[in-house]
């Protein structure tokens, strides 16, 4: 397990290995449906303005049909990321109805991308309900009740099926806690109901508490979701890294994003035994895509957490500035910040300031 997470860790030193000679690292864009191409683009140019030493290979994910009949993603969407083994995703749409998989969920499977890491933290300038949050949420990302298991058994009647796993409950336990240790935090919070699942959620927490004594220089504890969910509103400087099944991630993430002002200002990653996903979390937004009018921030800072995880600090530490400082002065922000600039006027204020750095 510990050479497995090691080697998991170790993604950006693979990556740094297929640097070309000149020191340029290939990173998979997804540009994503609706607003996805014009966020990618603004952060492909805040990243040429910052030297940042990467070429970008843009892949189509547009489902095509399989053998099956279902749609799935592209085989050359998969080779590339195989390759390099690092990308960056904008929002894609998947159509309700039978015979469409999730292209998030199929991504996450296909490169066994098992953690999902969305830090959340206050953003000086924009103003919310809350001053002082600093949390990341780390779900699992591969099982529970998403493991897709349904059947119908009698007319009326579904049953659905929520699959925890020993491996992969382990697996994630030990994700926390190496990543606490690794970014300087001091507590993992392990969220569950094994009060009510005993046996699902009881052996995710096993595992937690076994993974715990592994650790002993990081603070455990462990908590109800329901239980959480409620201080967190109170108060969230209460928590500090939060790991957990995946349903529950899936809330908990969200709502923490809610605390700093939504989604569209908090990254995401997705971080895998066969490569590292970074991705912006909010909608595809069709109603605004083409009109300049979008917030490239969450898929900014996701790209910036893309930068930390390759190890380019100083170039992730400029853009990161550059962003919130963009934000704290308040002069070009978006509609959804309560401002009235272009997603144009708000890239190139931040280009600008990459450029005075």
């Amino acid at each position: 397990m510990a050479s497995r997470l090691l080697a998991t860790l170790s993604l950006s030193r693979a990556a740094g290995a297929r640097a070309y000679s000149s020191g340029v690292t290939k990173c998979t864009l997804i540009p994503g449906d609706g607003i996805g191409p014009e966020i990618s683009a603004a952060v492909q140019k805040i990243f040429a303005s910052a030297d940042v030493p990467i070429e970008w290979e843009s892949v189509d994910v547009t489902p095509v049909r399989g053998p099956d009949g279902k749609f799935g993603i592209p085989q050359e969407a998969i080779d590339s990321v195989n390759r390099n083994k690092i990308g960056l995703k904008g929002p894609l749409m998947t159509p309700v109805g039978k015979g469409h998989r999730s292209l998030n969920l199929a991504l996450r499977k296909e490169f066994s991308l098992y953690a999902n890491v969305r830090p959340c933290r206050s953003i000086e300038g924009y103003k919310t309900l809350y001053d002082n949050v600093d949390v990341v949420t780390i779900r699992e990302n591969t099982e529970g009740e998403y493991s897709g298991i349904e059947h119908e058994i009698v007319d009326g009647v579904v049953q659905s099926i929520k699959l925890i796993t020993e491996d992969a409950s382990k697996r994630v336990a030990e994700f926390a806690f190496e990543y606490t240790r690794a970014v300087g935090r001091s507590k993992v919070t392990a969220v569950h109901k094994a009060n009510i699942m005993r046996m699902s959620d009881g052996l995710f927490l096993r595992c937690c508490r076994d993974m715990a004594e592994k650790y002993p220089d990081v603070k455990f504890e462990e908590k109800y979701l329901d239980t959480v969910c409620l201080n967190m509103v109170q108060d969230p400087s209460k928590y500090d890294v939060l790991v957990m099944p995946n349903l529950y991630g899936d809330i908990m993430s969200d709502m923490c994003a809610g605390l700093v002002g939504g989604l569209g200002l908090t990254p995401s990653g997705n971080i895998g035994l066969n490569g590292a996903l970074f991705e912006s979390v909010h909608g595809t937004a069709p109603d605004i895509a083409g009109k300049d009018l979008a917030n490239p921030t969450a898929l900014l800072l996701s790209a910036v957490m893309m930068l930390r995880h390759m190890k380019l600090n100083s170039h992730a530490d400029k853009i990161e500035k550059a962003c919130f400082d963009t934000i704290k002065e308040g002069k070009y922000l978006t509609g959804d910040l309560g401002g009235k600039a272009k997603c144009s006027e708000f890239t190139n204020e931040i280009i600008k300031k990459v450029q005075s750095h």
